[in-house]
């Protein structure tokens, strides 16, 4: 069933008017949908609306509201990627496959090994968004993720803003990704960041400011995974780990 973003300021009556120019033109001149047909919708308050549409005109849909709930399809907790920028298609998969594993957001961090140059990544930030949103629509998401500027690692780590900091690591690792959540389980509403560095991997600059600042350096296990691959991996153990 098709899954659009509104403003709770369109529901009145039990109905919802859709005139935005961006969800109009999807809804009615790329997906033809019809008057009968269903549509799936979502407000800022993560509301999920089951819908039937009723009327179209040249610039609004009304739908009658079937049933209203709130959405179920969010993590307990709050997981944030701390992820190195690579190159072209690799980064766009990180960056859909993160939004459709539940991440509240994204934090390019500039390190070390980079395969970008950090102008290049600033660059491409709303790019990132755009995917994210999209994303987000396909996978029938309680929200949007955000896909904040471009750090570093010092600068975000520093922050204060995260309970639980893993740093994923291919090398210098004290602990497996799988007993390290075991032994921590997830509290409700807490942040949880995941650090993943670049192909090339974190610098010895990196692992030393790893341990100065005690944080668990995690292994995936014996085998080298391609950075985007880490990604998908570690948060799939992560929400399997930490799911109900």
């Amino acid at each position: 069933m098709p899954h659009f973003f509104i403003s709770s300021k369109s529901v009145n009556d039990n109905k919802i008017t859709i005139c935005d120019k961006e969800n109009y033109n999807h809804i009615v001149k790329s997906l033809r949908i019809k008057i009968g047909e269903s549509l799936l919708l979502i407000d800022e308050n993560e509301t999920e609306y089951t819908t039937k549409v009723e009327s179209i005109d040249n610039r609004s849909l009304v739908a009658n509201i079937i049933n209203s709930e709130k959405s179920k399809r969010d993590l307990s907790y709050n997981l944030y990627l701390a992820q190195s920028p690579l190159k072209s298609d690799a980064q766009l998969t990180v960056i859909e496959k993160s939004t459709e594993l539940g991440v509240r957001g994204v934090y390019p961090i500039y390190t070390d090994n980079c395969a970008l140059k950090k102008s290049v990544a600033v660059s491409k930030v709303e790019k990132w968004q755009k995917v994210m949103y999209e994303a987000s629509k396909q996978c029938e998401r309680a929200n949007i993720p955000t896909c904040y500027d471009v750090t570093d690692l010092k600068t975000l780590l520093e922050s204060k803003k995260f309970d639980k900091i893993l740093a994923l690591c291919e090398r210098h690792t004290e602990i497996s990704l799988k007993d390290y959540i075991e032994c921590n389980p997830a509290k409700k509403d807490e942040n949880i960041l995941i650090i993943i560095g670049p192909e090339g991997g974190f610098s010895d600059r990196e692992f030393k400011y790893f341990k100065e600042l005690n944080l668990p350096m995690l292994s995936l296990g014996d085998l080298i995974l391609k950075a985007e691959t880490a990604v998908i991996v570690t948060i799939g153990n992560i929400i399997y780990g930490y799911g109900k």
